[in-house]
């Protein structure tokens, strides 16, 4: 049988050398103010993971909860056009459903940007793999996990 999304998310953690903080809140974490309700942090805490197209290469950008992301800053950043990313395309090319991409444990390893404003953040939440499932962890952290690249993503 297929592991799971949320043991695939648990098993990358523990291997990664991060504590395994998976938290499962049954009345959902779908959005992120969603998730900052069920934790009970601010939604800029809300790692948030939105996922585009490269030709047939995920794009992950992992925004804080507070952040509308930027498009063309993304595309700037990583030196390539990037397209709408339907949900089933994002569950074939990561493994997750859309509400529940985590930064980590994709199918397909993304291209990784991590929002600036994540880093004055501590701690931060992020999917684990479900719209039910968070993890606790730090920008610093997420950053070293997902592989990614810091940059300015946010919309002005």
């Amino acid at each position: 049988m297929a592991e799971g999304s949320v043991e695939r998310v648990r098993r990358a953690l523990v291997e990664a050398g991060h504590p395994d903080s998976i938290t499962e809140f049954p009345e959902g974490t779908r959005s992120a103010a969603e998730a900052a309700a069920a934790v009970g942090c601010a939604v800029a805490q809300i790692a948030k993971s939105i996922v585009f197209r490269a030709g047939d290469r995920p794009v992950l950008v992992i925004a804080s909860g507070a952040n509308r992301v930027d498009v063309a800053r993304c595309e700037a950043a990583l030196g390539l056009t990037l397209g709408r990313a339907e949900g089933r395309w994002v569950r074939e090319a990561t493994g997750f459903a859309i509400g529940g991409v985590a930064p980590l444990g994709h199918l397909t390893p993304p291209l990784v940007l991590v929002d600036e404003d994540l880093l004055a953040l501590d701690p931060v939440w992020a999917a684990a793999g479900s719209p039910r499932h968070v993890f606790r962890s730090t920008a610093a952290e997420l950053l070293r996990l997902s592989g990614g690249q810091v940059a300015a993503v946010r919309e002005d």
